[in-house]
């Protein structure tokens, strides 16, 4: 009985970690995808990353 309390937090880490792998792989059943979503988010994305480039830019081209 003694070993299978010192045996219980050895055990308590990877079998956690299974449970949170296993949780975090199930396919999420309440939510739906909305279409042409994930291209409105590719294009902001790509909108804020050529703002940032012109930003960048911009301070580059200033004179010291």
């Amino acid at each position: 009985m003694d070993k299978l309390l010192y045996l219980l937090p050895v055990l308590a880490c990877p079998v956690g970690m299974g449970l949170m792998m296993w949780l975090m792989m199930r396919p999420k059943h309440g939510t739906q995808p909305v279409p042409g979503a994930d291209k409105q988010e590719l294009l902001r994305l790509r909108q804020e990353i050529d703002a940032l480039y012109a930003e960048r830019n911009a301070v580059q081209d200033r004179p010291a």
